[in-house]
């Protein structure tokens, strides 16, 4: 009986150990990151810490803002923090879906005279894609990139080229400048797990870049991540504990904001009035990941009602759909979203989750 319980002590010393060098890494990793990435874009740190989760979590970003708030800049800044192959696409009204996934072409053999196809990668065959200005190209482009953004894959004259692997589409968007766009559709909108909104920087920090602008000092940026620790850290953000309880509250915000869905006098006032269309289920999914990945960050070992308040509005963001009244009352949609954070409430459980690290990380 002494050598099993010896046994079995040192098996769960050895998880224990196992667990915190896990969450060891994934904060140095993430913490090299943000210093690399602090080298070159003063604060905007939600906006970077967004980001950072979609690329972890496998999912896809969209950032909105005005411009010069160094959208691309950003967006370049992290690729360069990462050994992954880079490329940036330009949307424009005249690129064609073929300019994106690439095409087939003629190729004769010299010696025998023998014509074949060639199929020629376009750019979306690299691990990190910057997709600017994403909104300035017609659907029939944009329809070519929903396809890599869902199934990793293009099909190009019926043959399925699979693109490598990990996959990331980070596109930038100009709110203000509406001539000449092409509003993204609600499906493709969906694909993205947040929209993350870039602000004007604080007096401080427009100074700080004031300073930089003026010295154009040199900076170096090193590789601090490549494929194999985004697929650590990619899984230990799956194994991240989160309660029953957690998951309902979070399926209650997206369900929420589905007017006309179940008993009407379940959905909120503020969405009654001012929302036309709610949240599908890929928020919900995209809720309870984010939460998982936001606990890991912060070195927690399992995911809280909090958690999941800090990526309600980049989840649900561009997924909820206001009306005429929105606009006339000038209600924003993150002013509905933490409307209902305020409102919806976390059904307590008698005993709460509080896995073991060493239950997490087996």
């Amino acid at each position: 009986m002494t050598d099993q319980s010896s046994d079995g002590s040192l098996h769960h010393e050895q998880h224990n150990e196992q667990a915190e060098q896990t969450l060891a890494h994934v904060r140095e990793t993430y913490a090299a990151l943000r210093t690399e990435i602090a080298k070159v874009i003063v604060g905007q740190d939600e906006v970077v810490e967004q980001i950072l989760t979609c690329i972890f979590c496998r999912g896809h970003a969209l950032v909105v803002g005005v411009p010069g708030l160094a959208k691309t800049l950003l967006i370049s800044t992290i690729a360069r923090t990462m050994s992954l192959d880079f490329s940036r696409v330009q949307f424009t009204p005249d690129l064609m879906p073929s300019d994106i996934t690439g095409t087939e072409v003629i190729e004769e053999d010299r010696t025998t005279g023998h014509r074949a196809l060639r199929f020629v990668h376009g750019p979306v065959f690299a691990n990190v894609i910057l997709a600017d200005e994403i909104n300035r190209t017609p659907p029939k482009t944009q329809a070519a990139l929903l396809e890599a953004m869902q199934e990793r894959q293009v099909t190009v004259g019926g043959v399925r080229h699979e693109l490598p692997s990990p996959f990331f589409v980070l596109a930038t968007q100009n709110p203000l400048e509406q001539e000449g766009t092409y509003p993204l559709p609600e499906a493709q909108l969906d694909r993205f797990m947040f929209q993350a909104l870039i602000k004007y920087p604080s007096e401080a920090e427009e100074l700080e870049v004031m300073r930089r602008s003026a010295h154009k000092a040199e900076v170096t940026i090193d590789r601090v991540v490549g494929p194999d620790d985004i697929a650590r850290v990619t899984d230990a953000i799956r194994r991240v504990p989160i309660s029953d309880e957690v998951m309902r509250y979070a399926l209650r915000l997206v369900r929420t904001t589905r007017v006309g869905e179940g008993d009407p006098g379940a959905v909120p006032q503020i969405v009654r009035d001012y929302v036309s269309w709610g949240a599908g289920p890929r928020a919900s999914e995209y809720l309870i990941l984010g939460a998982k990945a936001r606990a890991l960050f912060a070195g927690d070992t399992h995911a809280t009602p909090d958690h999941v308040r800090e990526v309600a509005v980049p989840v649900l963001r561009h997924r909820v759909l206001l009306n005429f009244n929105a606009e006339a009352d000038q209600v924003t949609t993150e002013d509905v979203i933490r409307g209902l954070i305020e409102g919806v409430s976390v059904e307590e459980s008698p005993e709460p989750v509080r896995a073991q690290m060493d239950d997490v990380y087996r």
